[in-house]
């Protein structure tokens, strides 16, 4: 079991933009935001980075749960493993433990992980960002309402590892969190 989880950190250390930056000749630790993400890479590269990236962590996600599942290990030892390859994605240790963001990471492994959760997750996402029109705000609501199906609805409670994963997405968010709320609600009230 610790060896899946350790297998789920290091698998997660592999950031797809920053093997992007360097096919292109851009270290996006130093560009725009800094962050080895999807939104990033997109940002600085163009779309296909972006896309690139995108898939790229996804799978990662996708990976390690189908590994976990082949190997028939209970559902919360394979949401421990969600955990463990998003902390990867957060925290790599060979770039000074300075990642990603974890969404795509996230949406990986909720995907495979259980998809009536992640179908909840996405139809919840989609509705928000028609009504708030701020995919950062209706990414947060969206988040939040997959953690507490996690934690209150016994159906879903051997997921509890992924609610503490999207704690953490939020706090690594909470300055695009910040900035988002400002530029849709607290310029309208001046």
């Amino acid at each position: 079991m610790y060896l899946y989880w350790i297998i789920c950190y290091i698998v997660g250390t592999f950031l797809t933009a920053w093997w992007v930056g360097k096919w292109k000749k851009t270290d996006l630790r130093t560009r725009r935001s800094g962050n080895l993400g999807a939104r990033n890479a997109g940002a600085v590269l163009g779309k296909s980075a972006f896309l690139v990236t995108f898939l790229g962590d996804a799978l990662k996600g996708v990976l390690v749960i189908c590994i976990g599942f082949y190997f028939q290990f209970s559902y919360e030892y394979i949401a421990i493993g969600g955990l463990f390859v998003i902390l990867g994605h957060l925290f790599p240790f060979w770039l000074k433990f300075k990642g990603g963001k974890g969404i795509a990471t996230f949406i990986g492994v909720a995907l495979t992980y259980n998809t009536l959760l992640f179908g909840i997750f996405a139809l919840l996402f989609l509705l928000l960002i028609l009504i708030l029109r701020s995919a950062t705000l209706s990414m947060i609501v969206a988040f939040f309402a997959y953690a507490c199906i996690c934690l209150l609805y016994p159906a879903f409670q051997d997921a509890w590892p992924l609610s503490i994963a999207i704690f953490i997405i939020l706090i690594r968010h909470r300055f695009d969190m910040i900035e988002s709320w400002n530029e849709r609600w607290w310029k309208k009230t001046i």
